[in-house]
């Protein structure tokens, strides 16, 4: 049996491994990047509120999903994914050069395109990259695989921010060191890319349907029609929707009730991030290789309660008032505080739990010849789960007004519901399943 440090050492996982983690790297120093740029009015052109235009780019970076998913999953289907990577990460480079072009003649708008492009590219990466895991790993090597993909995307989000973010803030106005630094990820990806092994085709007679609406319905109908793989959608898409509502509102449990700067917005990130990385890793640990349910119910279980727990700390917090506390200030503050960062990093922890082991079985009960498709209809949800999180969250917030402490004691009671069902549906199907990685 092969062990993770073994894993990251083979010619099969660590080309694949290295071009995801860049790719998510790039996503996110671009983002970060254009968010300051919006924020700190480093570009003169700029027409509309801050949140609108943060809110704007946040949609057309998730637009590209619900649009071009199920395309995406036929294309990855269809042709060999080495070379569909490589070409991804060519596009990957000309809208680094695009991009560029906006920093440097300051027009927004670009940057907002190149934005949606590369939400486009990550679109049709993502079917290619869940489908080629399953090819390149053992049957015992998949909960190992998945877990260090998983990890691995957590800390290039994290870096990617933080990265972005130090760009900006040391070049002082200077768009230039971005825009070389956003070059720079996308072509050593398109070198990592290379070392991608060649993959056997999928399904080579199938025609490729570029009716986007179209294909999205019979993507998802086809899923549908296969009730284990559904549900385990399902749960992948919850996540999403839980962690959107989670995620989006740090800045704003930050700013109110911790009455802190933006420094410690981003360390509430990072300890969320880098609980999803330990929660992805130890999932492997303690559940073993197998691709089993096992990790899912006590991430199912620390979704929940640990969501009370942040909201208990959170009421805990003392009011303050003057200047908002900056991160060594938050430390000095006492046991409340201690308690909030706690609180996130166990739901990351929780979060990984929870994930990693419906990654791998969706990858590993879904039809070899369909694999691509269905990690597209996940997208999809995905897509579709994480608007309706936002939506959720506008009503509870705003429209009703009621406190951002009981929106997520309000999340976790959901979550256990449907955590519940989802995990008494899993268990009667996947007695009478075929095996895993099976047609």
């Amino acid at each position: 049996m092969e062990k993770n440090e073994n894993l990251l050492a083979t010619r099969r996982f660590l080309p694949m491994f290295c071009t995801q983690f860049l790719g998510a790297l790039n996503d996110n120093v671009f983002k970060q990047a254009l968010l300051l740029v919006i924020t700190y009015g480093w570009i003169s052109q700029q027409s509309g509120s801050i949140s609108t235009l943060n809110n704007l780019a946040a949609l057309l970076f998730i637009l590209p999903y619900f649009i071009f998913s199920a395309t995406a999953g036929q294309i990855a289907d269809k042709y060999e994914r080495s070379q569909l990577v490589r070409y991804l990460k060519l596009l990957e480079i000309a809208v680094m050069l695009l991009a560029t072009v906006g920093f440097l003649i300051g027009n927004l708008w670009l940057l907002m395109f190149a934005l949606f492009l590369m939400g486009t590219q990550s679109t049709f990466f993502g079917p290619i990259k869940y489908a080629i895991l399953p090819e390149i790993l053992k049957p015992n090597e998949l909960m190992s695989g998945n877990a260090l993909f998983q990890s691995g995307t957590s800390i290039a989000i994290l870096v990617g921010m933080i990265l972005g973010g130090a760009v900006i803030s040391l070049s002082a106005g200077n768009l230039l060191w971005i825009s070389l630094t956003v070059l720079a990820i996308a072509v050593v990806g398109y070198l990592a890319s290379r070392f991608i092994l060649k993959q056997p085709i999928a399904a080579p007679q199938l025609q490729v349907d570029w009716n986007f609406f179209r294909t999205s319905i019979q993507t998802l109908k086809y899923a549908k029609n296969l009730p284990l793989i559904f549900l385990i959608l399902l749960g992948n898409s919850w996540y999403w929707f839980y962690g959107a509502t989670y995620l989006t509102q740090i800045p704003q449990l930050t700013q109110q009730n911790l009455h802190a700067s933006e420094n410690v917005v981003s360390l509430l990130l990072t300890f969320f991030s880098v609980g999803i990385g330990v929660g992805s890793l130890l999932c492997r640990k303690i559940g073993g290789t197998e691709v089993n349910i096992k990790m899912v119910p006590i991430g199912a279980v620390g979704l929940t309660v640990f969501a009370f727990y942040l909201a208990a700390a959170l009421a805990f917090v003392p009011p303050q008032t003057g200047e908002l506390l900056g991160l060594s200030e938050v430390f000095q503050q006492g046991w409340s505080y201690y308690h909030v960062m706690l609180a996130v990093t166990l739901l990351g922890i929780s979060g990984g739990f929870y994930i990693v082991p419906l990654y791998a079985m969706m990858q590993a009960y879904s039809p070899r010849s369909h694999r691509a498709r269905v990690v597209a209809a996940n997208n999809i949800l995905n897509a579709i789960f994480m608007v309706s999180s936002a939506i959720f969250s506008i009503i509870i917030l705003s429209v009703l007004q009621i406190d951002l402490k009981i929106l997520f004691c309000i999340t976790a009671v959901l979550s256990a519901i449907f955590t519940i069902w989802l995990l008494f549906k899993l268990k009667s199907m996947l007695d009478t399943a075929a095996d895993p990685l099976e047609d």
